[in-house]
This record gives structure tokens, sequence and C-alpha cells, in this order.
């Protein structure tokens, strides 16, 4: 506010001539001086704006209008008569603040204006400080929203949402990279940094901000665009004014920037322009071919084509027709008028008071007392700001931070000898091809519109009906300088050559190959360097975290990770070998199953069965004998009994399942049990203490040392390949190395150059891949980092990989023997493999037990002969035939040790022993 009030001052100090000239002195100074009316019969507001502009043609016969109507109604202010002061600003800041305070003499109850934002900062302190509304159908500045501005209200959109619709514009054609062309004014450049955190949202960005003065030249407008051209980005957003912004399509014209492969997207000022002609000059017409703008959203209503047939029917001198300007110029009027009916009915005052603050001083000619202060201001303020009515521009009513409600654009694609919409956008549905309004009525699920984002298709710049890729290869005259590892080893990747273009091998070939897929194309300079670590290159570049952060990496071209390679050599198996199929529990389980199942098959058997009968040494040497035998299928005794058989027969599959699995196994184990070295992992080799080789300059010295804490004394750093194969064979005993640490492509060009007498042992560690970098400080600095060829070289590599040419490229080079990869533990049969079947093997061996036990206690209840049972047994209770106690263990256990046979000759003795009794003693009869 201090600073507001001191420009002010300033302000009034240059003012002073005008002052002066004309104007009486008051009698005497007073501290107060108010007229007061509680229904005045004149009420004035101001207009102020150019009115020779592109814009305030089209506003004032709107503003005019609009005034004629609220006198014409009856319902608004009846009896009052609402008059209009105007005042122009030349498109001047400083004449319009002179303007401003000359207006503020009138006793206005609200200003209508300006246009320009950089004015509606300065003036908005005049209105903040003498409590008038500022009511602005123009200023689009993003930053007149805050609360520094109280008295500024907006009738139009703000270019807030404005550039959330153009950075949804791009993200629907995938464009990443931007360039804005802007006035570096308060418009131009707040809007533009709203644009580029709108921009930052949808993971794109303005790659060069290309502003120029207010009132750059036609020279210093063409040296920027010459520069903006040498850049990669073809994506221009052009955010300027409606009075100078043709001439920049004139001089990109010129510029060879206008045709295909380049796009244009044009603010609101465009269709500005274009609306408040009626018939476009041709010229012009055929100089937007191509472009894309967007324009304010006026739905067509009934309202709206009356206030157009009523302009037109005036045929203003200067203006033949008008833009969207003019409807929120007419709406603002009846705004202020509405607002201003709605205050006085409320009881409001139309009053002024001289401030205190502003009286001459010390012989001051300035007579700061004729700016006098709306008492009612504040009030009327707040009555403005909740007014909500359908105007012809559409919903009049303000959210929380003072913009209208509803803001919507219409897309443009200018062509032939007009326009047509493509689509529209709004902050309620984002990008569609229906209109706004229709969908508000629908009250669609936000998220699911913004979802199903749709445009109609564009004809671009050359006519050409393809969506243009929005960037090429900057045409500066600078190759791309590419970073070529020199290498003195694995030169089958990369490696000099006398013909150009001075490198060769695998590397450079699909780099080659997917340049040729680029639709641009890509000049080159391959720049060799010593062997080493390099973090910008075409070559085999590792793709690691730590670079990822400062440079971009393309699709990986070729799998890598880090791998252990140890030697390989014959060597005779250990006598122990038998037992490494499975492990050790899995031999307990099986054991324990073995002893299990053949008891099991010995209690079915036993009573039927004489191979499973004899003396308790006998037998027990059979259950022995029949379990083990199993294992070969080799089991000279026969089962019998149905139980027996049914438990035998799962048994036998799983012994199959596992005689099949063991044999495989040791097959495996013996076949690549020929290492000669203890290592099997990278396990292992950190557990150890001998020294590891890695190759020089690569980054498995720093994996190694940070992430898995291996001691930097045991890394040996080996030059090439001959360095390696020296060291492995001569061990770390004679000063050699007991493994080596690289990335699977050269341990596989190691292992097959010399004839697989080294092998990868245990698992790749880390995943990887090799990719081209496509940024570095060595390189041209049109070339800069984020740059989308990164993006276009991954497809490029893709469509290779589909083709199968990336394959054909790497049988070219690396077409070598392969060697297997030893991994020993994963050899060895746990019981995890097997649960299921000893689970299925157990559950058969309990339910035939249950049911061979509950036969046998069937048969000992009718084998207990009657002399054996008490006198108890005999009374009554033996009704219940139920023996009184149970029998002893020793008898049940001589019961099962008899035969089958045996048993059932016994039980029909007993049954014809129990006829007999019944048929002589009635009463045994009848207790039985």
């Amino acid at each position: 506010m201090a600073m507001g009030r001191t420009l002010f001052l300033f302000v009034l100090c240059l003012w002073i001539p005008l002052e002066v000239v004309g104007r009486k002195e008051p009698s005497s100074p007073t501290s107060v001086d108010s007229s007061v009316s509680s229904r005045p019969k004149v009420v004035k507001f101001g207009a102020l704006f150019p009115m020779d502009s592109v814009i305030g043609r089209s506003a004032l016969p709107a503003i005019l209008a609009a005034v004629k109507d609220v006198n014409s109604s009856t319902s608004i202010l009846p009896g009052i008569d609402l008059q209009v002061i105007l005042h122009s600003t030349n498109c001047s800041a400083f004449l319009a603040t002179m303007e401003a305070l000359q207006l503020m003499e009138n006793d206005v109850v609200a200003v209508v204006g300006p246009l320009s934002s950089g004015t509606a900062h300065i003036i908005s302190h005049v209105v903040n400080e003498l409590h008038v509304p500022l009511l602005s159908f123009g200023a689009t500045d993003p930053t007149l929203s805050s609360l520094q501005y109280p008295y500024f209200i907006r009738t139009t959109q703000n270019d807030y949402f404005q550039m959330y619709a153009v950075s949804a514009f791009i993200n629907y054609h995938r464009w990443r990279e931007v360039i804005a062309i802007y006035v570096d004014d308060d418009n131009g450049r707040n809007g533009i940094s709203v644009l580029g955190d709108a921009l930052s949202k949808k993971r794109s960005k303005i790659s060069y901000k290309a502003a120029f003065s207010p009132g750059a030249s036609e020279s210093d407008i063409s040296d920027l665009l010459n520069e903006v051209n040498l850049m990669e980005s073809r994506v221009y957003v052009l955010h300027v004014n409606p009075d100078t912004g043709l001439a920049i399509f004139s001089i990109a014209k010129k510029l060879g920037m206008m045709g295909s492969g380049y796009v244009w997207i044009a603010t609101d000022w465009l269709p500005s322009v274009l609306d408040s002609s009626e018939s476009p000059d041709p010229d012009t017409m055929n100089l937007l071919q191509g472009i894309v703008a967007f324009r304010h959203h006026i739905p067509d209503t009934d309202l709206k084509e009356n206030l157009l047939s009523s302009l037109k029917s005036q045929r203003v001198k200067e203006t033949v027709s008008f833009n969207s300007y003019a409807f929120y110029a007419y709406d603002s009027v009846w705004l202020a008028a509405r607002a201003l009916d709605a205050y006085l009915n409320e009881g409001g005052n139309i009053s002024f008071s001289s401030d205190p603050k502003l009286q001459d001083t010390n012989g001051s000619m300035l007579h700061l007392a004729s700016l006098r202060t709306f008492d009612g201001g504040p009030q009327f303020l707040q009555t403005i700001l909740g007014m909500s009515f359908t105007g012809v521009s559409g919903q009049i009513e303000f959210d929380m931070d003072k913009n209208l409600v509803h803001p919507a654009y219409e897309i443009l694609n200018i062509g032939g000898s007009g326009s047509r919409r493509i689509g529209y956008w709004s902050n309620h549905s984002g990008l569609t091809v229906v209109a706004p309004e229709t969908l508000y009525l629908k009250k669609s699920s936000n998220t699911s519109l913004m979802r199903n984002q749709q445009l109609y298709s564009v004809i671009w710049p050359g006519e050409i009906t393809t969506t243009p890729r929005g960037w090429v290869f900057p045409n500066n005259g600078q190759p791309l300088r590419i970073a070529v590892p020199n290498r003195v080893s694995y030169k089958d990747f990369v490696s000099k050559d006398n013909n150009p273009p001075g490198v060769q091998g695998y590397c450079i070939d699909v780099f080659e190959a997917a340049l040729k897929l680029l639709p641009y194309p890509v000049p080159r300079k391959y720049m060799l360097f010593g062997n080493g670590n390099f973090d910008a290159a075409v070559g085999d570049v590792t793709i690691v975290t730590n670079r990822t952060r400062i440079v971009d990496f393309t699709q990986p071209f070729m799998p890598s990770g880090l791998v252990v390679v140890v030697p390989f050599k014959e060597q005779k198996s250990s006598p122990w070998s038998f037992l490494q199929p499975f492990t050790t529990e899995m031999w307990c389980v099986t054991g324990a199953f073995f002893l299990f199942v053949g008891s099991v098959v010995w209690i079915l058997e036993h009573r039927l069965n004489p191979e499973f009968r004899g003396s308790p040494r006998k037998q027990l040497i059979t259950v022995f004998w029949f379990s083990f035998s199993t294992m070969f299928f080799s089991h000279r005794e026969n089962t019998v009994s149905g139980l027996g058989r049914l438990v035998l027969i799962i048994w036998l599959f799983v012994v199959l399942i596992i005689n099949s699995s063991y044999t495989a196994s040791l097959t495996s184990i013996l076949t690549v049990r020929q290492l000669s070295s203890q290592i099997e992992g990278i396990d292992s080799l950190i557990s150890s203490t001998l020294p590891i080789g890695i190759q020089d300059g690569s980054f498995a010295r720093k994996y190694l040392v940070d992430d898995l804490n291996i001691a930097e004394s045991r890394i040996v750093t080996l030059k090439n390949m001959e360095d390696y194969i020296d060291a492995l064979q001569r061990g770390p005993q004679a000063g050699g190395v007991v493994a080596v640490v690289d990335e699977l492509p050269y341990i596989e060009l190691l292992m097959s150059s010399s004839q697989c007498k080294f092998r990868t042992v245990g698992q790749e560690f880390t995943k990887s891949g090799w990719g081209f970098v496509s940024i570095s400080s060595c390189m041209s600095k049109a070339f800069q980092r984020d740059s989308p060829l990164a993006v276009d070289l991954s497809t490029a590599i893709l469509q290779l990989s589909e083709s199968g040419d990336l394959q054909r490229i790497h049988d070219k080079w690396l077409n070598r023997k392969e060697c297997t990869t030893v991994d020993v533990d994963s050899n060895k049969l746990a019981l995890t493999s097997f649960w299921g079947l000893f689970l299925i093997c157990g559950i058969a061996c309990f339910i035939t037990l249950i049911i061979f036990f509950a036969r046998i206690f069937c048969q000992y209840n009718k084998f207990i002969p009657e002399s054996e049972k008490t006198d108890e047994e005999l009374q009554p209770v033996r009704r219940s035939r139920r023996p009184s106690r149970t029998p002893s263990l020793k008898k049940l256990m001589v019961f099962v040790d008899k035969r089958e046979a045996e048993v059932k000759e016994i039980l029909r003795e007993n049954k014809k022993r129990r006829h007999s009794q019944s048929l002589d003693d009635p009463s045994v009869s009848s207790a039985i």
C-alpha cells in the first residue's frame, strides 16, 4: 500500500499543469465534504480504455448500447439516469493514469476498463485508495487476482485458464517442448509463467522463452525469430497484443517458418483481430493458414443475437464486426447497473468524502481535495462480487478468487478464408467437441470426461493433416559431436576404423540403423576418446541410476547385468556326489516314509499273507527289505489284501517320481561339477577374502565397494581380455584373482573367445542395459538435455528389435559359441518340490489303517467266547451285549496276530455253539 501511495503522489506531481488550468480553488479546505442521496437522479460511471484499438473499437459501441439498454429498462435503476464518462488511454499506461485521475474528479461509482494489464496494475492503486470498483473486461493477467488488488474485478476470462487450455492442447498432441513468444509486459510475462506451470504438470516444458519489448522494431522481431528457428522445438505459442501480433506472422513467413513441420498456437488475441473484421484481408488469411487459435467461448443465445443485430444496425464507422470483448464490455455495464440497483435497494447511499490524507499542504497546487472517496465502496464491492445473472457472454458470477465461473475457450483452426472450430476446452470437461454448456447441464463427472479428451482433426501449416512431430534437429550448422570410446579391448562392440565414419562395431551399427529410421537427418561427427567410462557416448554405455540423473538414455539396445565368472576345467567328481541331488531335509523325509509305508503294508498284510508272518526277527527283516526294495521295484513279497495293494500302488508312484528326479539331478550335478573354484555365486564371493578382478573404468568397482561392502583392497583392475584370462588362470595363489565381476556381454564374449574355459556362476545380480546417451557437456549446445531425440531413438531401437534387424546386427558382430552358465545350487532338489506327493501317500496310509482296525474291533467283539464272561456280564446288563470291562490288551494283541482264516473258523464255531445253547436254555436265548 505504501508503494501504491508513492506512485500515486508521483503521478499527481506530473499532473499539475492539467489540474491548474480552469479550476477554482475551494474557498476553505474541509476534512469531509459529502454529498448524500438515498435515491439519486443521476449516477455516473467511467469507461477507461484505448478506444481506437482492436478491442476498443468493439467495446465502445457495446458499452454505449448497454447504457442505453439500462436506461430503457424499468426494472433496473428505475428513475435513475445512468451516465458514462469516456476517457481514452491511447494505449499508454502513463496517459491512462492521468485519465483515471481526471475521471475520479467526477464522483464515479465504478470504472469499466482498462484493457491493458499493465495499466490495470497502476490504476488499481488509485481505485484502492478511493474505494471505486474497477471492472476490467480486457485485463487478463493472472496476477491481478491477488489480494493486493481488492477493488479490481475481472469481467472477462483469466489467462490462467487460457494457459491451461493451451497446455491441454499441447499434451493432447504429445508435444513435450514448446517455445513461447510473447511481449515482455505484465500480461505476456505472467501469462507465459502460468503456461510453464501448466505444462510441467503434464511432463512438458517451455524450452525457450522468446520475449520482445512492447515497442520492438521489425528488425528486433526478425532477429528473435531467427534465433528461435535454430532451436529444436517447432511448437510456438504466440501470446502478444492484438494490434501488433500480425506483424510477427508476416516476418515468420519471410523466414520460412510458416510451412510444414511448424506449429503455431495463438492465444485469444488472434480471434479478436479476425472477429473485428467482417471480411478479413485475403493476404492476411493466406498468412495464417494452419494456425490454431483460442477464443473466448460465448454461448449462442438470443441475447447474443439481439445485441449483435443492435450493434450492426448502428454501423459504427470504424467497427463493422465485433469480437468477444464486446460482449464482456456490455455485461460489465449491466453488472455495475444490477449491483448498484441491489446496493440502493439494500439501503445504500451514493456519497463521497474528502480523504484527510489527500489535502494540499505547503502551498501545493495539486488540488488533491478534488479526489474524493466513495463512502459505500466496500459495500458496493461486495454487492458486485455477489451478483449472479445470465449475460450476453454467459453466466456472470464470481468464484472465491474473483474469477468468472465456467471458464471456457473455443479452439479454432484457421484455413481457407476463415476458421473452423475443432473443439472446446473448459475447466469442467477439458478438451471436448461438445459445447461446455451442454456438459454442464449433464453434470458429467470431471474425472470421466478428462479421460476422454477429443478434438476434431487439424489442418496444419503446409496443408498437412498428419500431426507434426513438433521437433526437428536444429539447423545451426553444428553436427552432433558423439563421444566414442577408443577401446583397446572388446573391439567387437566399438573400435576405430580407417574408413568413414571412422568407427565400427556392434554399437555403431545399431546407432546408424536407428538413425536411418528417423524422419529427419541428424548430422553427426564421431569423436574418439581413450579407453574409459563415458556418460555421454555412443558405445557400450551402461544405464545406471547415477547417470540417469544427469543425462538422457535411449531404450536399451542390449540387456546387461553384472555376473561372476570363474575358471572352468575337468575335475574328478567327489566320492559323495551321489548325496548332492537331495537336500538334507529331503533325504530325512524320504527315508522316514520308506519305513512308514513298509510298516503300514506289513500291518495290512500280516493276517492274510504268509510272507509277512514268522518270527519277530524275520518279520522285522521283512519290513526293512520290503520298504527299501520298492525303490528299485524289486520286492519279492506279494500283497494279497485290497488295502495293502492300494497303499503300495500310491507309494510306487511316489517312488517313481523320486527316482526320476534323483537321476536327472545327479546327472546334471556330475556334468556341471567341474569348476576349479569354490566360488558358486556373488554370495560366496562376498564371504571370501580373495581378490576380485574388474574391468578398468567399469561401474562395477563402485557397486562392489559401496553397495556390497567389499573391501577395496580386494579389487584388482584388469585392462583387457588377455588380462582376464591370465588372472583367472593363475588364481589368487599365484597373484591372480579368484573370479572376475563384469557385465554379461563382455563375459559372454570372453567365454566364447576362450573356448569356454571360463563359466559364470550364480545369477545376474544387477539388471541394466546398454543405451545411447543423448547429451553431454562435450556435445553441441543446440542439442540440449531432455531432447526428444532420445525418445525418437528409443522408438527406432524398438522398431529394429521388432523387425529382427537388431538380432541380425548382433549375429554379425557377436555370434560366438555359447557357454552354459553354472548354478550348482539350482540342481539340488528340496522337500518343497515333493511335499504334495508325501502328503497324498500319508493320507492314504492313515485311511487304510483306520479301515483295517475298524474291521479288527468288529471281529474281536464277535470272537470273545461266552465262558470267559463273568457272572456280572450275565446279569440284565448283558442285555446291552456290552462287556462291563475292557478286554485286556494282551488278548487283543493275540487276536490281532491270529491268521484271518483261523479267526473266521473260530467265529463260525462260536456261532454254532450259541445257536445250540439257545435251543437248550431259553433263558440264555433271551439273554443273548
